[in-house]
């Protein structure tokens, strides 16, 4: 696996901090002020603003988080400055050898981006986000690792009852993308939508963790903080989400997401790859999973950080016996050079993986 140079490296952390400034003036003009909120015995920071019907107030995030407390504290010295960052985001495409998006799933990034959606703590999830582990960890990707027909937005079920916020509505937001875009009914509930798509179906989804049941799997939960969406319930989820990466996606200027952490996200796809249909589709996503798995185990054990891969699949084997099942299935059809890095972060043999 090629590492990516030390400059271009210092470049995209240094564009990852000036793009999370640049969201944070945009979500949070200089005429409004921020408050600290105590709810549920924690507290989190709120962003009072005047408007014509009086103040209002709006979500920015717990005030635990040092880095937005940090931006919190130094809100009036944020400048913008999009056509340097605009720069660097060329620099890192064409020179580093850092991964993009594809410009459509850009946009629809960005447009949620700006609309709140990270504010409000989702998580950009799928093959979008992979490419962000390219400048993340200092490799490069493979592109056929990186190419899909969708993006994929969780947040966790908890959160719309904390933050009391929402987006505007998200038919809205992606409109502005497209306009061909049209909510998709869920099956076991015609009310509630957690998927949107276009004329040339590219789609939009919405998951969130299923809350440690199974009779909320395959059923839409309401989910306040969406604008409107409601999120498909998903086994596994809510350990791929957990304590996300703030990060940059090189598309325009940078639009500052969350990502899960690469070693969560590594050991979730070889989990989901197990439960992948056996039909031509489902085929190709087991394959896609099994191989981003791959290539972020090597590079993580690449870069020195196999203790934190070992650590993300041991938490998930201790989770018990279906995802212990997921795991050896998924094991089962990895290809051998991720056998070989997950095993190295463990201190075995690939032949005594699935034994511990």
């Amino acid at each position: 696996m090629k590492p990516i140079d030390l400059v271009y490296r210092t470049a995209f952390a240094e564009l990852a901090q000036r793009t999370f400034d640049a969201q944070f003036e945009a979500d949070f003009p200089l005429d409004g002020r921020f408050v600290s909120v105590p709810v549920k015995s924690r507290n989190y920071w709120y962003f009072e603003y005047p408007t014509d019907k009086g103040d209002k107030r709006r979500y920015v995030g717990p005030e635990s988080d040092d880095e937005i407390t940090a931006r919190v504290k130094a809100h009036k010295e944020i400048k913008d400055d999009i056509r340097e960052r605009r720069r660097l985001v060329s620099m890192l495409q064409r020179s580093g050898g850092m991964a993009s998006p594809d410009r459509f799933a850009g946009k629809v990034t960005k447009a949620l981006a700006d609309a709140g959606l990270f504010r409000l703590r989702a998580v950009l999830i799928g093959s979008v986000a992979f490419g962000c582990y390219s400048g993340l960890l200092g490799v490069r990707l493979p592109n056929t690792a990186i190419q899909t027909g969708d993006a994929d937005f969780a947040q966790d079920f908890a959160i719309p009852a904390e933050v009391e916020d929402s987006l505007p509505p998200i038919l809205e937001v992606l409109h502005s993308v497209d306009e061909t875009f049209r909510a998709v009914p869920h099956q076991a509930d015609k009310a509630k939508v957690a998927v949107f798509t276009n004329s040339v179906n590219y789609r939009v989804e919405f998951p969130t963790g299923n809350r440690g049941s199974d009779e909320y799997t395959g059923k839409p939960s309401p989910m306040p903080a969406l604008g409107g969406a409601s999120a498909e319930n998903l086994r596994f989820l809510d350990y791929l989400i957990y304590d996300p990466v703030r990060t940059v996606l090189l598309h325009r200027e940078g639009v500052s997401v969350n990502v899960p952490a690469p070693e969560r996200y590594a050991v979730h796809k070889l989990i989901v790859s197990s439960r992948r249909l056996n039909d031509t589709p489902g085929r190709a996503k087991r394959d896609k999973d099994l191989l981003q798995a791959s290539i972020l185990s090597e590079a993580l054990v690449e870069t020195r950080q196999g203790y934190v891969l070992a650590d993300a699949y041991r938490e998930a084997w201790d989770r018990g016996p279906s995802w212990q099942e997921g795991i050896v299935a998924g094991l089962a059809m990895t290809p051998d050079n991720g056998k070989a890095a997950l095993a190295a972060a463990l201190g075995v043999k690939p032949d005594e993986l699935g034994k511990i």
